[in-house]
């Protein structure tokens, strides 16, 4: 597997990959808006990774440095590819992150109802600290979980 940084052309392979989750569908992505929201990512600079493997898109994390209140690192978006669940892509993933960036801190949003990946951020280290309701759709409360990582 390789980490890499987004290129124009594995857009709208991010954008099926997001937009073709039951997760994203609940808060109204289609391919359309997933693929101009990668397009402004790419245009910005931001940090985008995709893991690749053997030229195929498996995963993808979009990470902000300074996005949780202007100090810690923030996962701004995480996904993987149906036929890669459960196969390492999402930990590589953020392991990729932490090393790459080595921040103190590090912050993500879970949906209430997304008990997977709950669990799945637990395991790799974070607790969740709170709670947002109605925060993105209504209905629908956003759990907030953080890492505190000690520098190595």
């Amino acid at each position: 597997m390789k980490i890499r940084q987004l290129r124009e052309t594995d857009i709208d392979e991010v954008a099926r990959i997001m937009s073709s989750t039951e997760l994203w569908q609940r808060y109204g992505v289609d391919f359309k808006s997933a693929r101009k929201r990668f397009e402004r990512g790419l245009k910005e600079k931001a940090h985008i990774f995709v893991a690749e493997i053997e030229g195929e898109i498996a995963g993808f994390l979009w990470y902000v440095p300074r996005g949780a209140f202007d100090r810690s690192g923030y996962i701004e978006l995480i996904g993987v590819k149906d036929t890669y669940r459960g196969r390492g892509i999402g930990r590589a993933l953020m392991e990729f992150v932490e090393k790459e960036f080595n921040p103190d801190d590090i912050f993500l949003l879970v949906s209430d109802f997304n008990k997977e990946a709950q669990k799945f951020y637990e395991k790799l280290g974070f607790v969740k600290i709170g709670e947002i309701k109605d925060y993105v759709v209504k209905g629908i409360t956003e759990f907030i979980y953080h890492k505190k990582r000690s520098k190595r």
